[in-house]
């Protein structure tokens, strides 16, 4: 059973490296959308070209709230209003769902480490013992020593793993958190620009031929 709990913890330990590819992509792709749709606003934000992704939708998120909370900004207002569609188009990107989903089942799989290891130790000194009984059995002492010593193994590799992974686990954990609270907070953005701007926003009227 320790071959097997291995190769488990190699492909869980693979895995976290896809999910924070997975991460990154989705950092990228909302900074980038809120750049767009911020893209010619009074005041917009100056940061340095060294600030982090999520230093970066804060501030497009905030300059957007600005542009919200003071209705004299007629003309930002309007250009936000017109933009709706940028955001309209990445709706994907703001469904949390699937990424959340894969982030906890891989975060509550690491707890079967150390229960696999249990079980591979009882499993070797059941089969031991069984073997035990056996009439035809002539070095059984041999046998449930060498079965022990297997399932000493296989617990020593499921509880390294648990902790390898765990380390892993805590070293993520920021940046998955942080990508679900900026997905939650360009959702809510977006939900208060169309239910102001909506509202608030007088159309421009054609003008007369």
């Amino acid at each position: 059973s320790t071959p097997v709990i291995v190769g488990f913890a190699v492909f869980h330990l693979l895995f976290f490296g896809w999910l924070r590819a997975w991460c990154r992509r989705d950092v990228r792709m909302l900074a980038d959308t809120l750049d767009q749709y911020t893209r010619g606003l009074h005041h917009r934000s100056v940061l340095d070209r060294s600030a982090s992704l999520h230093v970066q939708i804060e501030a497009f998120v905030q300059d957007v709230h600005d542009v919200l909370a003071d209705p004299s900004r007629t003309a930002d207002r309007r250009l936000c209003l017109d933009r709706m569609q940028i955001l309209d188009e990445r709706r994907p990107c703001l469904d949390s769902l699937s990424f959340d989903t894969a982030v906890n089942a891989t975060r509550t799989m690491i707890e079967a480490y150390p229960l696999s290891g249990v079980l591979g130790t009882v499993l070797a000194i059941g089969s031991a013992l069984q073997a035990d009984a056996a009439p035809q059995a002539t070095s059984s002492v041999n046998l449930v020593m060498e079965r022990f010593g297997d399932s000493i193994w296989s617990t020593f590799a499921g509880l390294l793993s648990a902790v390898v992974l765990m380390f892993v686990s805590s070293l993520s954990e920021v940046r998955f958190a942080g990508l679900s609270e900026s997905r939650r907070r360009v959702r809510d953005l977006a939900a208060r620009a169309k239910r102001e701007l909506g509202l608030s926003v007088v159309p421009q009227e054609p003008p007369a031929s």
